[in-house]
């Protein structure tokens, strides 16, 4: 039997579903867009027929288009975990904003468009009414996924984002380190959110404004603040309390997210500081949102 790492990536229609499809097959992986929940097991088998004694690495897309068969994914995955196959699945997520933004822009309508139409609805009143249908449709495949929040995030940088998460080891537990701004909004793929405005501001210091929380004058002059330290230390122990449980839970992913004003200086520092921290307890992943979009 051949080994096989598979990857369902799912999401919100509009949430960048083919760029990290695409992104996928840069990497190496064969892909399936919209592939029908039902068939999922009979191309598992016909892969594992293809190349019996190769590593073969295979994404499949499956989404709200196959609205009537979502039911039957979950159990189809639990079973292909059972058989010993390692399968991830990926959920991309955006704020209803931003994806009613993206929808204007490329002018396609919305895959459950006409049942909304249906019920009577008109104008972008439409659009909004679909992406909550759509979100409650899919709901159950989100609560069982690494979430990806791409409302701010560039075609490149989601596709560094998918990269990570799937050369990620997937029998443990991964935590996800990011840093925002509070200005920009919160990650909704966040599971943790610390606010560390209330510390020292190196934007206001000259010298200090132009560079971020990953030079070393910032380190310098956020480690001489006992302020800084105490909140790297409060969440660092927050975490190591409450981690084991959900490691038993079988959580696979964990993103904890820590904002400032502009996501420049200290929420990048305090992220730096915690992966460095949490480095040794296995997959530690550091996500820079502004800075990284740039």
């Amino acid at each position: 039997m051949s080994v096989l790492d598979i990857v369902v990536l799912t999401g919100i229609s509009g949430s960048g579903k083919s760029v990290a499809l695409n992104a996928l097959e840069d990497t190496g992986y064969f892909c399936v867009d919209n592939l029908p929940p039902e068939l999922l097991q009979g191309l598992v088998d016909l892969e594992q027929k293809r190349a019996p004694a190769l590593q073969r690495r295979l994404a499949v897309s499956i989404d709200v288009r196959s609205a009537q068969s979502l039911p039957d994914l979950l159990p189809v995955l639990t079973q292909l975990r059972q058989e010993g196959i390692s399968v991830r699945s990926v959920f991309l997520d955006a704020s209803t904003d931003a994806l009613v933004r993206r929808f204007s822009e490329t002018r396609r309508p919305h895959p459950l468009s006409q049942i909304a139409q249906v019920e009577g609805s008109s104008g972008e009143k439409i659009l909004v009414d679909t992406i909550n249908l759509e979100r409650e449709l899919l709901s159950p495949l989100r609560d069982v996924s690494t979430v990806i929040d791409t409302s701010l995030l560039r075609p490149a940088q989601l596709r560094t984002w998918i990269h990570n998460v799937v050369q990620a080891a997937s029998s443990r537990l991964t935590l996800v380190f990011e840093s925002f701004a509070f200005k920009h909004g919160v990650p909704i793929d966040a599971d943790f959110v610390f606010d560390v405005r209330m510390l020292p501001n190196p934007y206001y210091i000259k010298e200090l404004k132009p560079l971020t929380g990953r030079d070393q004058p910032v380190i310098d002059y956020l480690a001489q603040q006992p302020e800084a330290a105490e909140m790297v230390a409060q969440i660092e122990a927050f975490l190591l309390r409450w981690l084991p449980t959900m490691e038993d839970d079988q959580r696979s992913y964990v993103t904890v997210a820590i904002g400032c004003t502009g996501g420049q200086h200290r929420s990048v520092y305090c992220v730096e500081q915690l992966v460095q921290r949490f480095a040794a307890r296995g997959v530690v992943l550091a996500r820079h949102r502004e800075q990284d979009a740039r």
